[in-house]
């Protein structure tokens, strides 16, 4: 098993709830600890890890919408097909497929986004350049 260098862990209020919005989106389970109420998942190189609520990392009171101020950006392959699966599941979006410009060095680069909130609010970006 490979592990990426950073693999964010979200804090969620239910665990079946959020693993089935990312399963929605085509995200795979690579393990579980039922026990913990503890998923860890993969969609191509995007790892992330969910935890229902257990205290163990609050550091402060959580209200909806978590993980204010920070989004998670995702550049994957299967654009399209995510994008396809929210929409096939009414699932609301956040901001519908848009294309930014970034200048990165002075060379720009142009992506493809969209950006849906998981059930617990955490902005989630997905890309393609």
């Amino acid at each position: 098993m490979k592990f990426n260098k950073l693999i964010p862990e979200l804090s969620v209020t239910s665990i079946d709830r959020s693993k089935e919005f990312y399963l929605m989106l085509g995200f795979r389970v690579i393990y579980e600890r039922t026990h913990d109420k503890f998923c860890f998942l993969e969609l191509e190189d995007v790892q992330i890890m969910i935890e229902e609520v257990n205290d163990n990392w609050n550091v402060g009171e959580l209200c909806y919408p978590f993980g204010r101020g920070i989004n998670l950006s995702m550049e994957i392959k299967n654009f399209d097909d995510v994008y396809q699966r929210i929409v096939a599941n009414k699932y609301p979006l956040f901001k519908d497929v848009m294309k930014n410009e970034y200048v990165v060095n002075d060379e720009v680069y142009v992506d493809s986004e969209f950006l849906v909130q998981d059930p617990d609010g955490y902005l989630l970006r997905f890309s393609k350049s």
